[in-house]
């Protein structure tokens, strides 16, 4: 017997080694994104609409090979929500890039991956989701660790300050909200292969982003053509394949936790190539997010558990483990 369970029991674990290598790459993908948003030199809305359109084509073909149109399970309404979900995501990634430049690829990153709690806050709002005390008191932590990050004084808001860098604040901020509503709407989007859904949400980008477009900037563009390309092809399509084949191969807990090999390498990346760096009061609010996020995740207790009386027991309410918007859609997002 013990032959047989260490026979079953090895491929599973080699199953969820190879889900983590595959969702570290993508994260790790991910990070290097603002560094080809920059690079590329163009507007963010004319990012936006190739990375919509190369990654519309990668993942078309991907689909077509894998067969993933039979059968697909879509229905009117599947599809309905699977493009609305498309018009918060495109919107969130020309919000995010419009960030970049006007903060830093370090500072947007972190303020945007405050994506979790909004998730939390809007479904208490449209589902009516409980938020225990404990989530509320993670969500404290989070807003004390985002003034931190943010960087923001009360002279900013006086005038004294970089208006033009508390707009880029309010973009990522906005951004992340255009995420949760993603998150919340593609949810609902069941028995159909997140690959279809990601397909149809870029197909739409296009789309919506023609009137935004503007073409004329885009004739002297040579080799960085390259740069939008690879939006397309390498955090589109191969890193939305990555990530949804870890997210069946890993328990929420260990996407919640690698989910933030993102940031790390976003600001590592900002500061190799940009000599971009928070200071010292930022860095301080970096971990609140974090734990935060991972409290939020994974269903810490902020505080610990009151011991229960000889006479009374006292039971700490339950928190309910709210899954990571990674596991949701960050494919479909970032």
């Amino acid at each position: 017997m013990s032959s047989s369970g260490t026979a079953t029991a090895s491929p599973a674990g080699s199953t969820e080694t190879r889900g983590s290598v595959e969702l570290t790459l993508a994260m790790i993908l991910s990070g290097t994104l603002g560094v080809f948003v920059v690079e590329s030199g163009a507007s963010p809305f004319n990012v936006v609409f190739f990375r919509c359109l190369f990654g519309a084509i990668a993942l078309g073909l991907y689909c077509l090979v894998r067969g993933f149109f039979k059968n697909h399970g879509f229905t009117a309404k599947k599809i309905g929500l699977a493009a609305l979900g498309g018009v918060f995501i495109v919107f969130n990634w020309a919000f995010l890039f419009e960030s970049y430049e006007a903060t830093s690829i370090s500072v947007a990153t972190v303020v945007y991956h405050t994506q979790p709690f909004y998730v939390v806050l809007l479904g208490a709002l449209l589902f009516r989701d409980k938020i225990t005390a404990t989530k509320f008191g993670w969500l404290g932590v989070a807003f004390v660790g985002l003034i931190l990050v943010a960087g923001v004084s009360v002279d900013d808001f006086r005038g004294g300050g970089s208006s033009a860098y508390l707009i880029g604040l309010g973009q990522a901020l906005l951004a992340a909200l255009f995420y949760a509503f993603a998150t919340v709407i593609t949810k609902r989007v069941t028995g159909v292969k997140p690959h279809l859904v990601a397909l149809i949400q870029v197909t739409l980008g296009i789309f919506l982003l023609l009137p935004f477009a503007s073409f004329g900037e885009m004739g002297g563009m040579g080799a960085d053509w390259g740069w939008l390309v690879g939006l397309g092809l390498i955090h589109t399509c191969l890193m939305y394949v990555l990530m949804y084949s870890a997210y069946q191969k890993l328990p929420t807990a260990k996407i919640a936790v690698l989910a933030f090999v993102y940031p790390a390498v976003a600001m590592l990346f900002d500061w190799a190539v940009y000599g971009h760096s928070v200071s010292l009061l930022q860095a301080l609010g970096i971990p609140l997010i974090v734990g935060a996020s991972l409290g939020i995740n994974l269903g810490w207790r902020l505080l610990p558990a009151r011991p229960e009386n000889q006479t009374t027991a006292v039971q700490a309410p339950a928190v309910a483990h709210a899954a990571p918007a990674e596991k949701i859609t960050i494919g479909e997002s970032r």
